[in-house]
């Protein structure tokens, strides 16, 4: 049968999602506790991998197995087995035509910022920090030069994998509470760094470094030399997995607020 999880996550202490064979990682915390489960070893699928200190509250993934389990027993028992930092929040069987990565619809990130004068002691983990003031409406403006489908070769790690750099961003959001700044984006699918290099754009733009047609000029060049910096990990979120809904699973979990 194939069992499909939610998973949240504080990513500071792994080297990413992606099981590796010399630093630890989500992945392979998970997979040891699902397989003290089932009595046999398992392999996971995830909707989309996280790089190295970025944090989840939902993660999306799939196994196969033959073990007969609940779905309670198989929160309550991975939970047993896994680090305080990883949890699984829910489980339930799909069907085989079920995949985590390659049915979904779109993924949904939350990048957060602690934009005031001194840095947090407390939030140093889970909030990147700007010491320059960021004019949140001039970042949202800049955002909107991103919705609809492009190409976002400028936006791209240059070790970025994937064969073609066009994307589809449905929604981005940048809002202000007090001394955090919120950047929310949805959009089928993400190349590897996305997100931290448009919060890395933004954030330029809401400091007054760039307007925000210089937005537009990036997605023109398609070369990542020319998108300035690449926002800290540590600000990201991974929290919403949309998929059709004759699977009955939710789209989206905590957004985390400071």
């Amino acid at each position: 049968m194939r069992i499909v999880c939610g998973i949240e996550y504080d990513g500071t202490g792994y080297n990413g999602w992606q099981r590796q064979s010399h630093r630890v990682s989500v992945q392979a915390v998970v997979e040891s506790a699902l397989a003290f489960v089932a009595d046999h070893p398992v392999t996971v699928v995830c909707a989309g991998r996280t790089d190295a200190h970025v944090h989840a509250t939902w993660q999306v993934i799939h196994f196969d197995t033959a073990a007969q389990r609940s779905v309670r027993s198989w929160v309550l028992g991975a939970n047993s087995r896994l680090p305080d930092d990883v949890r699984l929040l829910w489980a339930c069987q799909v069907d085989d035509r079920f995949h985590a990565r390659f049915s979904a619809l779109s993924r949904q990130y939350r990048y957060v910022i602690l934009n005031r004068p001194v840095a947090s002691a407390l939030k140093r983990n889970h909030a990147s920090w700007i010491y320059k003031p960021l004019d949140s409406a001039l970042m949202a403006a800049g955002g909107e030069y991103l919705l609809g489908e492009h190409d976002f070769s400028t936006f791209r790690a240059v070790a970025c994998q994937a064969k073609n750099p066009v994307r589809t961003i449905r929604r981005l959001e940048v809002s202000r509470d007090h001394d955090y700044v919120y950047i929310d984006v949805e959009a089928n699918a993400f190349l590897h760094h996305m997100v931290r290099n448009i919060a890395g754009v933004l954030i330029s733009v809401g400091s007054g470094e760039h307007q925000p047609a210089w937005v537009a000029e990036l997605l023109d060049f398609r070369d990542r030399t020319q998108g300035g910096i690449t926002a800290p990990a540590q600000g990201l979120y991974l929290v919403g997995v949309g998929y059709p809904d004759n699977y009955a699973i939710g789209n989206v979990g905590y957004l985390p607020h400071f």
